[in-house]
């Protein structure tokens, strides 16, 4: 019984903590939904089902190079050496560091992709799309689509990778890499994060919406880990896989370019070429 009350009483504290983060987002947000962008566009008005080949292209090659994408992929692989992969796992899994219980970090994975999921639909209904209801309700329709489909893709990749690659988890279960949850709470931050450069914000609480976006990512990866339902390197790359499902349908399908912040450069000389790929932060 006392388990039961503890377990409980983790959940229901989870929920109003991460409902009072929402309706902050919200309250930071909602004066933002009208207006146009600085194009004199608005956000999801130019959503298309036919980008074209070159923006395709170019939208995979700049989900490719991000960083949010890269990086987790070459974490995955350094944990598939030797056994770091299972030796993190056993160890968050017995000590359960954040969550203090297996239970616990099952029932805040969920929670945070749930607010993870609830996020990314508030920062859309969010962005500026007309003054006029019927503009407003077809641009927001549009736009959310771009994400439902960004969103559905990530679920169907995950699950064909699973099944495929048919990975056994730490408690015994089937289909351990990619994580699912990881790969939906980081497509889902990712689609905030770029819906937030076209919110009337200041810099300093645009950048703190999306540190807290990529705290939700990384924090849903950790439980999973507590949890005892994946390894290190199927969170990550569940994270990666998200996240370039994200940017990709964002950039080649919304028809709202966000600012880049990289930026690739070859540059020949006589005697040799340079390749430069440059970050701003």
């Amino acid at each position: 019984m006392k388990s039961c009350r503890a377990r409980g009483e983790m959940g229901g504290s989870l929920y109003r903590k991460w409902l009072s983060l929402a309706l902050g987002l919200w309250g930071l947000t909602m004066l933002s939904g009208c207006g146009t962008l600085a194009n004199g566009r608005t956000w999801g008005q130019d959503a298309t089902l036919f980008p074209g080949w070159e923006r395709v292209g170019q939208a995979a090659l700049n989900a490719v190079l991000d960083p949010e994408t890269w990086a987790p992929v070459v974490g995955a692989a350094v944990f598939q050496t030797g056994s770091l992969d299972r030796n993190l796992s056993h160890w968050a899994a017995k000590r359960t560091p954040i969550f203090q219980s297996q239970t616990n970090a099952a029932t805040a994975s969920d929670v945070l992709l749930g607010v993870a999921e609830g996020a990314a639909v508030i920062t859309a209904l969010s962005t500026p799309s007309g003054e006029a209801p019927g503009d407003w309700a077809l641009a927001k329709a549009k736009g959310l689509s771009v994400g439902l489909a960004a969103f559905g893709l990530t679920q169907g990749a995950t699950a064909g990778l699973q099944s495929l690659i048919d990975r056994t988890r730490p408690n015994g279960v089937s289909n351990s890499f990619p994580s699912g949850h990881a790969a939906s709470a980081a497509v889902c931050d990712t689609l905030s994060a770029r819906n937030t450069d076209f919110l009337a914000l200041p810099a300093g609480a645009r950048l703190g919406l999306k540190i807290g976006f990529t705290t939700l990512t990384v924090g849903t990866a950790w439980a999973r880990l507590e949890a005892r339902q994946h390894y290190p390197s199927d969170v990550l790359a569940g994270m990666a896989l998200g996240h370039f499902l994200g940017a990709f349908s964002n950039n080649a399908f919304l028809g709202a370019a966000s600012p880049r912040n990289f930026f690739f450069k070859v540059e020949p000389s006589r005697r040799d070429i340079y390749a430069s790929l440059n970050w701003l932060f």
